[in-house]
């Protein structure tokens, strides 16, 4: 298979990918809750979406496209009985601590962390998913609308339903 871009469109695609990995993989795995699943789940979703770079002309957002594969692979990933029967590290944290950071320091980040995680992953999935992809992708409304297929009030709606939640979440 030809990796090689042979043309601007498919460039870009591998430049959103670039741009991208870091919130691409905090947003993988929270739906996944494993490090390791959340960087497999990134590869797949590229291959997905290269092997779809035919259509990447008639995509008016190529970042929003490129969330939403990834969230759906996440999805499928996290639902398969393979997955069903791993034990996930709700306790792994994919970011490594500040060599500077006092160990209490970094006790408290963990813990604050641990809550969020654990807030956003006991909402529901749609309000997950565009609270993922508005914190971790910086998707606008209207860019959540359009790659869900969601109406903008509804994207507005889930959005303030999983601040309360995790704001509530938080604050215990």
């Amino acid at each position: 298979m030809d990796w090689i871009p042979s043309n601007s469109a498919e460039q870009e695609l591998i430049d959103v990918f670039e741009q991208n990995q870091s919130g691409l993989l905090g947003t993988l795995f929270f739906v996944v809750a494993n490090v390791e699943d959340a960087r497999d789940v990134l590869q797949d979703a590229f291959m997905k979406c290269w092997l779809h770079r035919e259509e990447l002309p008639d995509i008016q957002n190529l970042r929003a496209w490129v969330y939403r594969i990834a969230l759906n692979t996440a999805r499928d990933r996290r639902d398969s009985a393979w997955s069903r029967r791993r034990e996930t590290l709700l306790g792994a944290d994919p970011m490594l601590s500040p060599p500077d950071q006092s160990p209490e320091a970094v006790l408290l980040r963990d813990e604050e962390l641990g809550l969020v995680r654990a807030a956003i992953l006991s909402l529901q999935p749609a309000e997950q998913e565009v609270f993922l992809l508005r914190q971790n992708g910086d998707l606008t409304y209207e860019d959540i609308a359009t790659s869900t297929g969601m109406a903008l009030g509804t994207v507005k709606t889930r959005m303030r339903s999983a601040l309360r939640k995790v704001r509530e979440a938080v604050a215990q």
